[in-house]
């Protein structure tokens, strides 16, 4: 099996769970799964997507210019590595 044939499953808090695989954004699979997520771009720009990372291991397609913290991620320009747990803003 091909690493990217591989789907994670993804934890999103206090909304349930989905599955992401390493070639689609975590924006996208959000998305595809009705996830309701504040964005304004697919670049790493803006920050508005910026999302809790509580547990896993994420890789960035495109560096990241919007601030984060440590604990934060850009879903609409990372994707899974392994499972994840994850809060959204709501």
């Amino acid at each position: 099996m091909n690493k990217n044939d591989k789907a994670f499953r993804i934890d999103v808090v206090d909304v349930g769970s989905l599955s992401a695989t390493p070639e689609t954004t975590l924006l996208t699979a959000l998305e595809n799964a009705n996830v309701h997520i504040h964005y304004h771009c697919r670049e790493g720009f803006c920050g508005a997507c910026r999302t809790k990372l509580l547990e896993g291991e994420v890789e960035y397609k495109t560096d990241p210019l919007a601030f984060i913290d440590d604990d934060e991620i850009l879903p609409c320009c990372c994707v899974a590595l392994c499972p994840l747990k994850i809060k959204v803003q709501l």
